[in-house]
């Protein structure tokens, strides 16, 4: 079934439950699309993942764009959401709503997601008047990370809870069709999805949740630089790659690989006539 901001909020209200995982190439798009995923993000994740950034900051526009339109070629029904990267909407509701409606031409997203709360609604609000659905970003959001002193979970204490609460309330009445929640209390987590209308996505922010998204490197153990307490990993395929990439090298080094099989024929007598 094609999945849209509709389908996504109808989730929320049949009492359904949302999977997303991110994706930055067609290759694991299509295979993502294929098994059944809701909603594929193209995250700014990359930057850590694809181009070994050490933070998100690095990110351009031109890398989002680039990735994007790349997934969108691999899917059918996930609703890709790509991310819209640091000072790409900060500066001005000018910038925000030019730079989203790039990210739908050139990126052929069908959503673009931005990190923040009160202090971003009239972005979101002039973005969603233009026509383009927007997903909410709010807790520990990696483009702040300078601010926030680390990767930290957020809403500990009174205030910063109230604040959180705060933003989601204040996203949902500017337009968001979605919030995610990034490391996040549990009970926090919970009580700001019973307070909005909309899904909320989280990433270690506990199973009260309506849905949740890891960084797809991270659950198959393909990216070892650090692991989050929230990762679980579905698979090792990381150690399998690295299996078969040694195969590889010593069927090479032995001659073994190519053999007959993977290679193409040509009549003895044509090769005697050459000289």
């Amino acid at each position: 079934m094609k999945n849209t901001v509709t389908t996504f909020k109808k989730a929320k209200k049949d009492g359904k439950k949302l999977s997303m995982l991110t994706a930055y190439d067609y290759s694991t798009a299509k295979l993502m699309d294929e098994s059944g995923i809701h909603g594929i993000l193209v995250g700014d994740s990359l930057g850590n993942v694809m181009l070994g950034h050490a933070d998100t900051i690095s990110v351009t526009m031109d890398d989002m764009i680039h990735h994007g339109a790349a997934v969108a070629r691999g899917v059918q029904n996930a609703l890709v959401v790509v991310d819209m990267p640091f000072m790409s909407y900060q500066c001005s509701v000018y910038d925000a709503v030019y730079n989203a409606g790039r990210l739908l031409k050139e990126g052929r997203a069908k959503a673009v997601k931005l990190e923040g709360g009160v202090e971003i609604t009239p972005q979101v609000t002039a973005i969603v008047q233009a026509g383009i659905p927007v997903m909410g970003h709010i807790g520990l959001t990696p483009q702040s990370v300078n601010v926030l002193g680390g990767y930290k979970v957020q809403g500990r204490d009174e205030a910063a809870a109230q604040k959180l609460l705060d933003d989601a309330k204040a996203l949902e009445k500017a337009g968001v069709f979605a919030i995610v929640l990034e490391c996040v209390p549990a009970a926090l987590a919970r009580k700001i999805t019973e307070a909005v209308d909309i899904p909320t996505i989280g990433i270690g922010a506990g199973a009260g949740c309506d849905g949740q998204i890891l960084v797809y490197q991270d659950m198959l153990g393909m990216f070892s630089d650090y692991a989050p307490k929230f990762v679980k990993r579905y698979a090792d395929i990381g150690s399998r790659m690295k299996e078969a990439f040694s195969d590889y090298i010593g069927e090479v080094s032995a001659g073994t690989f190519p053999a007959e099989e993977h290679s193409y024929p040509i009549a003895d007598e044509l090769i005697e006539k050459l000289y």
